[in-house]
């Protein structure tokens, strides 16, 4: 099942950057080139990295000029999350590509790749909520409610398993099909912004 293939790769994703835990470092791809494997683990240190960006720009002491650069560094940070989620969904648009649609099908109200962008996500909750639940030098309190909501977690894992697995399923046996739409982020584009088209005159 696709879940459970790719949330290993997922957490060796997260182990991998924690050896050095720093965002300026490089990201060393185990997997070949071109496969889902690679796809699936590039897209995952992207949201590793994004994460302590996120982590960093909430520092109360943070220099406005750094705040700035990294704010702009997690707009180009979304914008590959973004485009890595359309690689995937292309990878199950190739694959399904001769599935014969039902009638009757059905279309999701997300694509599969955005589930999976979703788990992706839930991997690095689950294993800063296991540091936090499990963090020696935090009251007893503070560690049982951490377990409490790593459990709610774990759950919410087994839970996306099975619905990512069944649309994949309904994908492959024609009762729903997929329909993708280009993300049209407009903050980005100088045709788009007001702000940046406006500044080009």
């Amino acid at each position: 099942m696709f879940a459970e293939f790719a949330f290993p790769i997922f957490e060796q994703s997260i182990k991998d950057y924690h050896i050095i835990d720093d965002v300026y470092q490089p990201v060393k791809n185990p997997y070949e080139k071109g496969t889902i494997e690679y796809l699936l683990y590039a897209k995952n240190w992207v949201d590793t990295v994004q994460w302590h960006y996120e982590d960093i720009i909430r520092d109360p002491q943070i220099d406005p000029v750094a705040a700035l650069d990294l704010k702009r560094k997690i707009d180009a940070s979304n914008q590959v999350r973004t485009d890595m989620v359309e690689f995937i969904d292309s990878y199950f648009l190739q694959k399904y590509k001769d599935v014969q649609v039902k009638p009757n099908a059905k279309i999701n109200t997300e694509s599969p790749a955005w589930a999976i962008d979703r788990l992706s996500i839930l991997a690095l909750k689950i294993y800063h909520m296991s540091e936090e639940a499990n963090r020696e030098e935090a009251t007893a309190e503070h560690r049982a409610k951490c377990q409490e909501k790593l459990n709610v977690l774990l759950e919410q894992k087994s839970d996306m398993y099975t619905s990512i697995n069944e649309l994949l399923t309904d994908i492959e046996n024609g009762d729903k099909y997929m329909k993708v739409y280009k993300q049209m982020k407009m903050y980005n584009d100088e045709e788009l912004n007001p702000v940046l088209y406006q500044n080009k005159k």
